[in-house]
């Protein structure tokens, strides 16, 4: 089974990245969120957020990039992605049977 990484980011619609671990999202958050913002908006940041960008400190940029907008942004890591693979078809019926909400015997207690 495969991990991803992925955030999201507090905008009205919320934008959602996934990548393929952590170190790799904190590089796409740097580029298509932090690099993107216009410098405009972020008035005294800019000129710090630059140099994090500049300097490769990608944490540092994006946390000074949500201090100067004041857009939340969660970030998780080592989530399941689930393939075919991981759970086929034909075997759902079997799986379901030990489950939790099946372990009494599907009474209602």
């Amino acid at each position: 089974m495969a991990t991803v990484a992925y955030a999201v980011v507090h905008t009205e619609p919320p934008s959602i990245f996934l990548a393929d671990d952590i170190e790799l999202l904190h590089r796409v958050l740097a580029l298509e969120v932090v690099a993107r913002t216009a410098p405009g908006l972020l008035g005294e940041h800019a000129q710090p957020i630059r140099d994090a960008l500049l300097e490769e400190r990608w944490g540092d940029a994006t946390v000074a990039w949500i201090r100067g907008t004041g857009t939340g942004i969660d970030v998780y890591d080592g989530k399941s992605v689930y393939s075919d693979d991981d759970l086929p078809a034909d075997m759902i019926g079997a799986q379901l049977q030990f489950t939790r909400l099946f372990a009494d015997g599907g009474g209602d207690g």
